[in-house]
This record gives structure tokens, sequence and C-alpha cells, in this order.
């Protein structure tokens, strides 16, 4: 190797022929070791010997700077070209070494492609969202609509509007969800059924109304077939000359398509609620035999929903005129005749996210029961 003291010496004669001349043996020296490097840690020993701190590139390179400044230009472009020169070379050698070891260990590991693949862990439609597709379903078909409202509702659309007094038991803080009271004195609720929606319905536009209403409901109840959050469904037509006997022949319909049973008996009971006046509690026959119930003829009565006809005063808290405007309403919880449609004992598996409860009692997607395929499956 040409010592720096004689590099300078001999820069100064003629720099840029004896930069050229070093170059060329730097690059015979190193070049093919790049190039033949058997892998990568002797690659990176290379590297270090050229380019590193003390490497012979970098201990040409600092000679530079005793050297005049058009010589050391001169010189130095050189260099700057070997430098770029080999570390491209480096870069391309790590390229080639990397795949080269990647290839070998994918050779070393081998793939079995006659092993078994995993089985995919396939989702459920959850028992609520199945009932209330086919609800909706079922009075899509009617000629329903499905209409929306907020879970957090005023005193007036839960209560007042619907003619329960303020005295009445559903009032109170044991029964009720009460939010803080504002300052114009009003107390915000979560809802307790989803009638809200008929009073924001009737007071929005004028009718005729033909509607359904899903959602989330709250009480204070917690127990085998009571959670303090649960889910309804109501109905509402609102029309002129609307009378019983059209409440009784839609609920008739829908008992007999949701159940699957062409001849299910139903018996209404005359009840009270106060937004409906006459009111009824809707009966199906059934049947129970060594601990398990069958919907159809038998001698035993089960309670499925409520209904009536609209409450005159109820008409008349939304604007509308009694003796024009007739219309009837019915509610049905969902959660509960999902269990007794699909036999699930207790109403809070439905909020315990048991995957074991999920699959057991979820629908596959691709094979969900329809109008089209029958909802009785």
């Amino acid at each position: 190797m040409v010592g720096i003291p004689l590099f300078q010496k001999h820069l100064l004669k003629s720099a840029r022929m004896e930069a050229k001349q070093l170059s060329d043996q730097v690059r015979v020296e190193f070049l093919d070791a790049i190039e033949t490097a058997s892998d990568l840690a002797a690659l990176e020993k290379l590297r270090i010997s050229v380019l590193g701190k003390k490497g012979r590139l970098s201990g040409l390179m600092r000679g530079l700077g005793s050297l005049e400044p058009k010589q050391r230009q001169s010189a130095g472009m050189v260099f700057n070209l070997l430098k770029a020169e080999l570390t491209e070379a480096i870069k391309a050698r790590r390229v080639a070494l990397e795949s080269e070891e990647l290839l070998a260990d994918l050779s070393e590991q081998g793939i079995d492609v006659t092993a078994p693949a995993r089985p995919e862990q396939a989702g459920t439609v959850h028992p609520v969202s199945q009932v209330l597709d086919e609800l909706t379903e079922i009075f899509a078909d009617m000629g329903f609509v499905v209409a929306e409202g907020p879970d957090i509702e005023t005193e007036f659309n839960n209560f007042t509007a619907l003619n329960i007094p303020p005295e009445h038991p559903a009032r109170q803080m044991h029964d009720t969800f009460y939010f803080r009271e504002r300052k114009d004195g009003t107390r915000p609720v979560l809802r307790t059924h989803t009638s809200p929606v008929q009073i924001r319905t009737m007071t929005a536009k004028p009718p005729p109304h033909r509607i359904v209403i899903p959602g989330r409901t709250y009480r204070h109840d917690y127990d085998i077939t009571h959670t303090p959050m649960f889910h309804q469904l109501e109905g509402l037509v609102i029309d002129r000359d609307i009378h019983m006997g059209h409440l009784k022949g839609c609920l008739i319909d829908f008992t007999r398509l949701f159940f699957g049973v062409e001849d299910l008996p139903l018996r209404f009971r005359p009840s009270y609620f106060p937004f409906t006046e006459p009111s009824a509690e809707v009966d199906i026959g059934c049947s129970i035999n060594d601990g398990v119930r069958h919907i159809g003829a038998g001698e035993e009565w089960l309670e499925i929903l409520g209904c009536g006809m609209v409450n005159p005063r109820v008409l008349q808290n939304c604007g509308l005129d009694p003796s024009e405007w007739q219309g009837f309403a019915f509610g049905v919880g969902i959660d509960r005749i999902a269990m007794l449609k699909y036999g699930i004992r207790d109403l809070r598996g439905f909020f315990d996210c048991d995957l074991r409860w999920l699959k057991n009692y979820g629908f596959s997607a691709l094979d969900l029961p329809t109008l089209g395929q029958g909802l009785s499956r």
C-alpha cells in the first residue's frame, strides 16, 4: 500500500493521475471481493474495511486536506466516484445474499401442502337480529314502514302524550331511568317503550300512518324473564274508519306467519293500557309435553303481546281530530317471542356475550329463515 505522505507527494505533481492509480488499486482489491462475498457477515466486514472510518478509501480521502484547492477537487472527484461504485456494489450484493438466505430458509422449513387447513371461525346471526328481521319482513309485506327515534326521550313523549298520568306507577323512579332535571324543569328519560316514536310520527306529518317501530327500551328489571334493556317492536295504523276488526285481522296474519302455524289459535282478552281504548292482550294456543312448549293447538294459552284502539286523548295530544281519524296500536317484546319461537329459556343469555350460547342459538348467515323459505325453521 502506498503511504499517505508518499501519496501526498505524488498528488502535488499530478493529483488526478495519482488519485486514479490509487483508486484502481482499491477497486481491484475490493470490488471482486464484494461481488463474491459468501454471506452478509463477510460483506459487512468488507464494507468496514473500505468505507468505514478507518477504511482504505476513507484514509485516502483524509489525505486530501493538505492539497491545494484545485488539486483537492480533482482528486476528490476520483475518490467520490469510487465510493459511489463500491457502495452500489455492496448494496446489490446485500440484496442478492438476503434473497439467497430467504430461499434457503424456505427450503429447509418446507411447506406440507397436504396438511389440513385451520378451520375458519364463522360468526352467526344473533337471535334478536334474526327475529327483528323476520318481524320487519312480515310487516313490510303488509304495507308497514319502519320508523325510528332516540333512546333518550322527553317525559311528554314517553308519558304525557300517551295519556299516562303523573301518578301512574310507570313514572316512578323504581320503574324508569331518569336523567338529571334540566334548567327548564323537565327530566329526560330512557324510553320505557318505543311508543314515543308514534307521538313523533303523528306530530311530524299528517295521517295516514302505517309504521312499525323496532328499538331498545329500558326499565328497572332484572331476572330470568326481564333485563334492564330489552328490544321491542310496536306498530301503529292511523287512518279513516279504522276499527277493531282491522287490528284483529292484522295480528292474526302476523302471528300465523311468524310462528309458521296456519291455524294458530288466538285469544283476545280485555285489558287496560292508558294509550289505547279498548285494550286487549293477545294469547296464542300451545301445549306442554315433557316440559317442552309446543306452539299451536293445545289447552294452554300463552300471552305474547298487547294491543288496542288508539285512545282519542292520544290523538288529541298529537293535534288529530278523533272524529276524523282512528287507529290501532300493538307492542311485542322481540326478546320474549324469540325465546318462545326458538326455545331459549333464560332471557339474560341474550346479553351475556357467551360464544357457546351464540353458536347454539345463532343462525348461519347462509341459511336464514325468510318469508320465501319459511320462517318456522
